[in-house]
């Protein structure tokens, strides 16, 4: 992998964290990039990033502060949404607002513009990015 692009995944993640840029930022910066989805590990503290040619690349993010609840609620999952999109939270509470509500990790579909947020037993959510379906 180009070595241009490795530093934008690794500084996507270190902004998100640090909560210095938005989520429609972080899509723009890595379709950009080249980059066609990623999935993100609230457990592990990991986000996996794919190319379309098979390339990826692990970046190790901030484990969960809380564990998971162990009941996935999809209204939980939109609440902590529609939360960070109305700039009511920022990054860090929008992870803890989906872990309360059971959510484990997410996979993101730049070229399928949609975020499907899962729980422990694979219960999911699907948030389409606005203007997409």
């Amino acid at each position: 992998m180009d070595a241009r692009i490795t530093a934008v995944l690794h500084e996507c993640s270190r902004a998100s964290g640090e909560e210095r840029i938005s989520f429609p930022e972080v899509v723009a910066a890595l379709a950009a990039a080249g980059v066609e989805r990623y999935h993100t590990d609230l457990v592990r503290g990991e986000t996996t990033y794919y190319l379309p040619d098979g390339a990826t690349e692990r970046v190790e993010t901030n484990p969960a502060a809380l564990p998971p609840a162990m009941d996935f609620t999809a209204k939980g999952v939109e609440s902590a949404v529609r939360a960070i999109q109305a700039g009511a939270i920022r990054y860090r509470g929008f992870c803890e607002q989906v872990l309360r509500a059971g959510c484990v990790g997410w996979t993101v579909s730049i070229t399928g513009r949609r975020a499907v947020y899962y729980g422990r037993s694979g219960d999911s959510h699907t948030e389409w990015f606005p203007g997409a379906a």
